[in-house]
């Protein structure tokens, strides 16, 4: 009797210890939590709703009604590139966001203004993030933040296909500090100046 008693004991037992060890979560390695009561999820979508990481709005299907066509791929490859011509008008972000901030919009009208004067010249948006959340996430963040700014240049007149967009997430850092004041300068389109080979 002691024995079958022992053996329901045991069974119960080991059942229960491999439903527990079934339960448990597996949280991801080298990832920072974001603050706030519950994590980001992609529903900042800005002025591209239903972009997907790595997509790009196609010719004739943008939301917006503004003409959006793309550039050719690789068509600026032969251009030279200027980070410096643009630097003062760098553009900034809110905290998990890809809306442009009215503040932030006179900076737009200067890069347009000069993009207007100078036809030959085209530009690229650079989309970065701050090191807070997932390489997937910053990634498509950033692209919805380069895309934002490049939406306003098209309706500021600039030819659509002069405007490339890109993405580094969270890899290239104007501060490598971590804390906010760090954070503030690194959620930002940067505009890289392309002009034609002569």
């Amino acid at each position: 009797m002691k024995v079958n008693k022992f053996a329901n004991l045991l069974v119960i037992g080991v059942v229960l210890a491999v439903a527990a060890s079934g339960c448990r979560t597996k949280h991801p390695v080298n990832q920072t939590p974001l603050p706030g009561p519950h994590p980001p999820t992609v529903g900042d979508t800005g002025p591209f709703p239903g972009i997907k990481l790595g997509e790009r709005p196609s010719p004739g299907s943008n939301p917006t009604g503004t003409d959006m066509s793309l550039p050719a791929p690789g068509q600026f490859d032969t251009y030279t590139p200027d980070a410096e011509i643009f630097k003062a008008y760098t553009v900034y972000f809110d905290f998990d966001s890809s809306v442009i901030k009215a503040s932030e919009k006179a900076k737009l009208a200067s890069v347009a203004d000069h993009l207007k004067a100078n036809l030959a010249c085209a530009v690229r948006v650079a989309g970065n993030c701050d090191e807070r959340g997932t390489e997937e996430y910053n990634r498509a963040l950033g692209e919805r933040r380069a895309l934002a700014a490049r939406e306003e240049l098209v309706r500021l007149g600039v030819d659509p296909t002069r405007v490339d967009t890109k993405s580094f997430g969270k890899d290239n850092p104007a501060d490598p500090g971590h804390d906010e004041a760090a954070w503030k300068k690194n959620r930002r389109d940067e505009f890289i100046l392309l002009t034609p080979p002569k």
